[in-house]
């Protein structure tokens, strides 16, 4: 005999097509009427999820009339900020945005997959901008993969922490001119964080509202990989000026970089542009080579294929590599380097972008 417990087993294959998860997981199910053979179900989206409505609705409909015992589906459409909460990740209620004091542009650095140098681009660019005499700062988001002390030297610092609970403050750390906030000050080297959700949600909003940021012209924010909790808690606190995608040529990064530009989109976070690293590696001794080896053409398929600008192809240089292992960004050692000039030109076109506020 059909249940409310079996319609819900059913109904956890429906999914969000920018997070992956499931409606139930994500709250956006609505209280379930049952009275055979009739089934109501409200269905609950965000605004950046509208655009899903016809096809979450359409297989809703299609599961439920699987069911001998259901002859017809209604299916109520309503909005998330109606019932207020956000279900099951962990979110908590939808609150509004939530600016940060003191700082002008919040910037997300993000990457559909891990190993694509998300944090090099990360880590660079806020040292390009701190070169250009603006007062940046860097908010590691890996909670699970936090990279950026090790890329700024700063492994053995401890950020001062002052207070307790909701009137706790962090100080950053700063290197290069860059105040840093990272997980990896907080953990052992070894240490796994394993954290669902909730503490997920608690740790990100910590670093962003308890931070003592001080007047900020950009907050750069490294983002974990793919498009789970860490970017759903971010994009529904603070108001971003926009996101960068980071992709190399490859087509695997490729189709996770779509998933993650996707996502942006649908909550409504303007994309600045695509960056494509890795374009091609450049030997040390025969700095007029070029070789293309993860192939080429990658980021501008996928900047053309959403209509937004390739702002920079990075090159793959030994000295990239060195500096991040020894807490010393090329863009600073190396200022004279295909690469520093590459991130020169990529900040002067961020720089240009109309959203961007620069005094």
């Amino acid at each position: 005999m059909i249940t409310i417990e079996l319609i819900n087993q059913a109904l956890s294959s429906v999914k969000d097509s920018g997070s992956g998860k499931s409606l139930l997981e994500l709250g956006w199910l609505g209280k379930i009427q049952l009275n055979p053979p009739k089934v109501i179900v409200r269905l609950n989206l965000p605004n950046f999820a509208q655009n899903q409505r016809d096809r979450l609705a359409n297989e809703i409909r299609i599961l439920l009339e699987k069911f001998d015992d259901i002859n017809q589906v209604q299916i109520e459409l309503g909005n998330v900020s109606e019932n207020k909460t956000i279900g099951q990740a962990g979110h908590g209620e939808l609150k509004p945005l939530q600016e940060i004091e003191g700082v002008k542009n919040i910037i997300a650095v993000s990457s559909g997959k891990g190993g694509v140098g998300k944090s090099t681009v990360a880590v660079n660019l806020a040292c390009t901008l701190a070169q250009k005499g603006f007062k940046v700062g860097l908010l590691d988001a890996d909670i699970y993969g936090p990279n950026t002390p090790i890329m700024l030297g700063v492994t053995d610092k401890l950020p001062e922490v002052s207070g307790s609970g909701s009137d706790q403050k962090i100080r950053p750390i700063e290197s290069y001119r860059v105040a840093l906030v990272s997980m990896g000050f907080l953990i052992d080297q070894d240490q796994p964080v394993i954290w669902r959700g909730p503490m997920l949600n608690g740790i990100i909003r910590q670093f962003l509202y308890q931070t003592v940021w001080g007047e900020r012209d950009f907050l750069i924010v490294d983002m974990p990989p793919g498009t789970g909790d860490a970017q759903l808690s971010l994009a529904q606190a603070v108001p971003m000026k926009g996101a960068l995608i980071v992709t190399t040529p490859q087509k695997v990064s490729l189709q996770d970089s779509r998933r993650g530009l996707a996502m942006f989109k649908q909550m409504d976070i303007p994309i600045l542009g695509v960056i494509e690293n890795m374009s091609s590696f450049i030997p040390p001794d025969m700095p007029n080579r070029k070789y293309k080896l993860f192939g080429e053409g990658g980021g501008k398929q996928l900047a053309n294929e959403y209509s937004v600008p390739l702002l920079a192809e990075l090159p793959m240089e030994l000295n990239v590599v060195e500096g991040a292992n020894e807490g010393r960004p090329v863009v600073d050692q190396y200022p004279e380097g295909l690469t520093a000039h590459a991130f020169n030109h990529l900040v002067d076109l961020i720089l240009g972008n109309k959203s961007i506020t620069t005094n």
